[in-house]
């Protein structure tokens, strides 16, 4: 149901990419992990960067805030419509869902909050 593909290929691809290609050991300890099953676990789709994070992640993998905005708000989009399809399946209403995060949305503005 829930999505992190877009944020586990962006973690991924900058930190293998990045001029010290950190291990995920190594970048989890950088974002002030013990160990490197944190990152491991993102690159895998398993979870989500936590929003303190943020501006951390930009930092250590030079990685721009509108590349990590965009990479969560398309999670964030696929999470939603994945809930809605479920509940329009579950539903006896033929209505289709849909879901729509645009740059006015709260999410965007609560993401451009932590990533400064």
């Amino acid at each position: 149901m829930r999505c992190f593909d877009n944020i586990a290929r962006l973690i991924r691809t900058k930190r293998v990419s990045h001029p010290k290609s950190y291990s995920q050991s190594e970048l989890s300890h950088l974002l002030g992990y013990k160990n490197g099953q944190f990152i491991s676990n993102v690159e895998r789709a398993l979870c989500n960067i936590p929003l303190k994070m943020l501006s951390r992640v930009v930092e250590v993998l030079e990685v721009t805030s509108d590349d990590l905005k965009d990479a969560i708000l398309r999670d964030h989009e696929i999470t939603l419509e994945n809930y809605l399809r479920l509940g329009a399946a579950n539903a006896t209403s033929s209505a289709e869902d849909t879901a729509v995060v645009n740059e006015s949305s709260p999410v965007h503005s609560m993401l451009n909050n932590y990533i400064k």
